[in-house]
């Protein structure tokens, strides 16, 4: 009788050792971007490592349209088992301020954030029509002329037009907001001087803040980028509590099992010691690297919060 026990036990303990954990199947990861630009790079760089030690597939889907709404639909759609993920990005919080009740999902509460897994500082860059050589003497030619600056962006309610209006209402600055169709249009004229300034990320000027034709002056993290040790944060330099990062992270569907959860936070952790995933981000400006769990869901609730406000004030909404 003990020994039947005893192998009925031994059965059951092999099955269950023997059952697969997560992931037992591919892994999706939806990115809401086209192939080739920032949010893309850092899904493939996580994508690629994360397949080596899950044992399974992770593939990288790119679902691009207004503004990763379409993207961020589906994945709030998807059954919560960890097979369908999201490849998000700082934009995510800025949906519900622009899309308002037209979206089909709630930016916080249809996800459970994992970790941010990359970011990029914001960066004070100025051309040659701006001939300043620090924060303070950009604020004081800023301040002297109201409204003579202007300041490029990638568009009407980006990431970069937030953060300058942020800074704007921060150090009682006017300036002239000059939207461009993404950063590379913005980037060029800043260089040819037709517009004075831009808050971009790292990665987008990255270059040419090298070959000198664009200067930084303070970026805008709680601590100097390892891509730009010589630049400032706008702490040292006197400004205090303008925090813009850029993050990219993982989000998966509410509802998704603990066990997922775990084994993806590990990933992370392991993604931000990978010496081969830093030099791989760090070619396009990014550092690896965030925060995870409850942590990472306040962060968002946060941002949602301040970016509606923003937004409101400023009357800003996508037609």
């Amino acid at each position: 009788m003990h020994r039947v026990l005893w192998l009925a036990a031994f059965v059951a303990g092999t099955a269950s050792a023997q059952a697969p954990g997560y992931p037992a199947q591919p892994v999706k990861l939806v990115v809401g971007f086209a192939a080739g630009g920032p949010s893309d790079l850092v899904a493939r760089a996580f994508a690629d490592q994360a397949a080596r030690t899950l044992g399974q597939p992770v593939i990288v889907e790119n679902k691009p349209g207004a503004n990763a709404v379409l993207a961020t639909e589906a994945v709030a759609a998807a059954k919560p088992d960890g097979l369908t993920l999201l490849a998000a990005a700082t934009n995510h919080t800025m949906i519900p301020a622009l899309y308002g009740e037209r979206i089909k999902f709630d930016a916080a509460k249809s996800f459970v954030p994992v970790c941010t897994i990359a970011s990029s500082a914001t960066v004070l860059v100025v051309g040659p029509s701006m001939p300043v050589k620090n924060v303070a003497e950009f604020l004081a030619r800023v301040k002297a002329k109201p409204d003579a600056s202007t300041y490029a962006t990638p568009g009407q309610g980006s990431s970069p037009h937030l953060a300058t209006e942020q800074f704007r209402r921060l150090t009682g600055t006017s300036m002239v907001h000059v939207p461009y169709k993404g950063a590379a249009p913005a980037v060029t004229d800043l260089i040819g001087g037709q517009v004075d300034l831009s808050f971009a990320t790292v990665g987008s000027v990255l270059p040419h803040l090298k070959s000198g034709k664009l200067k930084a002056l303070a970026v805008a993290s709680r601590q100097r980028s390892a891509l730009l040790p010589e630049v400032p944060t706008f702490e040292e330099a006197g400004v205090k509590g303008f925090v813009i990062d850029t993050w990219y992270g993982v989000l998966a569907p509410a509802g998704t099992p603990a066990e997922a959860l775990r084994v993806l936070s590990r990933e992370a952790a392991e993604f931000a010691r990978s010496e081969p995933a830093r030099e791989r981000l760090a070619s396009a400006g990014l550092e690896p690297g965030g925060v995870c769990g409850e942590a990472f869901a306040a962060q968002i609730v946060r941002e949602i919060d301040a970016n509606t406000r923003l937004a409101r004030d400023l009357n800003l909404k996508v037609e």
